[in-house]
């Protein structure tokens, strides 16, 4: 591993930092109705859109309201996005001429840009038109972003406030994290992208001539506002197939410096956000440092792995000096593809510049296995931070057990609802990733999908169905997803990942939320501390990896041994 490598790492990580402290006081003082520097541009636009809704902002929600409200614009976002895919033959903006989507492909579509998972089981310059790509998928891409982000504060308002029977309003929320936060932000990134030689038209493509004279069509597209949602969106969904190891969505070093820092930026800067809403940002610092540790620990293992190479093809020739390079863009190097890696699987955003299939058994684990902790780690726009919650609630019922003490969280007392409410979201994840993979593996329609037997091919499986039930969308390859079979039931690990886990996240935040403030006394456990972040990363681990143990060891753990061996399958 080279010190170049590292310092790239580390400057990468630098800046986001330095961005998202400044980000997060803004985001702080916008979801308090407070005035920013973009109010006298935004504020009339938001007023209009109220009245013309008739929302009164000044009402607040229940958390049941407020959930219904969430679910109702995720439910009707699906169902628009649905019609457009299978009307998208009469529909106009399309030049290619693309036909309707197939009922199941558009199922699994659909859900999957509403639960802002992004997963794709078509190719985007082949399979959707460009109203499809910019009225269909890039609003969702907005708008699935922008529940997180108001989810989040949401369940943030519940530690922050004191007998509340409210926890904010949803189309305020969320009308707010789209207008002055993604949408700002999106501008100023797409023209970064278009900077750095991304495309952005509306000519579906170009012919070209080759060296042997022979002709070639080039896809082309609305690509540089795409990229920039789906970043900064944790979104992931690419516009072309190959995603951002195409050379239009990612063409040189300094894009993929910028993909990397937008898909970290938003994540990271909720959690300032958190500790100046709850009054005590050493909370927030708290969240960032466990975050950070597991993002630093998984680049350093995926570096190394693919530093190592692969003892396979040193054995066939090939030079192992740079490391495991099949699948990788060489324009990027191995530290940034390690990073983008780890980046891309703790965020649940999914992009992908490297082919992670290819990646070498250990290098494979890594983002499987960040996905399977929860995607917390530092998680989705707003998704990342209320899951991290959960986490913490947990830790503080388990370290209030081992001292004998009733639990608390910054000041709010934890109690069996919260414990009931927190566990029933976590089995969510587990349930349908192992459920559909033990199926997946013994049902012949699953395996006929399959390019690799043995162990790679059950990793294949088990990434799928961590990547749609986690709402990642990042796929291992080498797995024709575009099934019946595989749209319909990774479509509903999509669906129950992100709605069957968030409403009891959101029950829990109205239980909290009615609860009245303690004052800390010398027995309170500290939640800022190095002790408590110990125990998170250890609850993190525990209850996020070893249910998942058993089948890693079947599929990239065994498959390691086997590579040393000197053995494939």
């Amino acid at each position: 591993m080279a010190f170049t490598g590292w310092l790239q790492v580390a400057l990468l990580l630098g800046a986001v930092l330095a961005a998202a402290w400044p980000l997060g006081i803004y985001m702080g003082r916008v979801f308090v109705g407070e005035r920013t520097l973009l109010s006298p541009l935004i504020a009339p636009v938001e007023r209009r859109l109220y009245a013309t809704a008739h929302i009164r902002p000044e009402i607040e929600q229940g958390w049941l309201r407020y959930t219904f409200s969430m679910l109702a614009l995720n439910g009707l976002g699906f169902a628009l996005l649905y019609a457009l895919m299978r009307l998208q033959a009469a529909l106009p903006l399309n030049p290619q001429g693309f036909t309707a989507v197939a009922p199941d492909l558009a199922f699994n579509t659909a859900v999957s840009f509403v639960s802002n998972t992004n997963w794709q089981a078509y190719g985007g310059e082949t399979t959707m038109s460009n109203l499809v790509q910019m009225a269909g998928l890039a609003v969702q891409n907005f708008l699935s972003a922008a529940t997180g982000i108001a989810l989040a504060i949401a369940v943030a308002r519940s530690f922050a406030r004191s007998g509340a029977r409210t926890i904010g309003n949803f189309w305020v929320d969320v009308t707010r994290a789209t207008l002055y936060v993604l949408l700002p932000l999106s501008v100023v990134v797409a023209i970064g992208f278009l900077v750095t030689g991304v495309p952005q038209t509306l000519v579906a493509n170009v012919e070209a001539t080759t060296l042997e004279g022979a002709k070639q069509t080039i896809a082309l597209g609305p690509v540089a506002s795409q990229e920039a949602i789906k970043q900064l969106g944790t979104n992931g969904g690419g516009f072309f197939n190959a995603n951002s190891a195409h050379p239009f969505e990612n063409p040189n070093a300094w894009s993929n410096l910028l993909s990397i820092w937008s898909m970290l930026l938003i994540s990271t800067t909720l959690t300032f956000t958190f500790g100046r809403m709850v009054g005590d940002r050493r909370q927030g610092f708290a969240l960032l440092a466990v975050m950070g540790a597991f993002l630093i620990a998984g680049v350093c293992v995926v570096y190394a792995a693919e530093m190592s190479g692969n003892p396979l093809l040193t054995a066939a020739g090939v030079d192992p000096s740079s490391g495991n390079l099949e699948g990788k863009e060489i324009r990027f190097g191995q530290a940034l593809t390690a990073l983008y890696v780890v980046a891309t699987t703790g965020l649940s955003c999914g992009a992908v510049n490297a082919m992670h299939g290819s990646l070498t058994p250990l290098g494979g684990l890594v983002p499987l296995f960040m996905i399977e902790l929860g995607e917390i780690l530092p998680g989705g726009v707003g998704s990342g931070l209320y899951g991290i919650l959960v986490m913490a609630v947990l830790t503080v019922f388990i370290a209030g057990l081992m001292v004998g003490r009733t639990p608390e969280y910054l000041g709010k007392k934890i109690e069996a609802r919260e414990m009931k409410l927190a566990v029933l979201a976590l089995i969510v994840l587990p349930l349908f990733v192992l459920g559909f993979a033990a199926v997946a593996a013994m049902l012949p329609a699953a395996l006929s999908s399959l390019a690799n037997g043995g162990p790679h091919g059950l990793t294949e499986i088990l990434y799928a169905y961590s990547s749609a039930a986690g709402n990642n969308g990042s796929a291992f390859a080498g797995l024709n997803a575009n099934t019946p079979w595989f749209n319909t039931t990774l479509g509903l690990s999509m669906l129950f990942g992100r709605f069957a886990y968030v409403v009891p996240v959101m029950a829990m935040a109205g239980s909290i939320a009615a609860k009245t403030k303690t004052a800390q006394s010398a027995g309170t456990f500290p939640t800022h501390g190095m002790l408590f972040m110990g125990l998170l990363a250890a609850v993190i681990l525990i209850l996020g990896g070893l249910q998942y143990f058993p089948a890693l060891a079947l599929g990239p753990i065994v498959e390691h041994f086997l590579m040393l061996a000197g053995k494939t399958f």
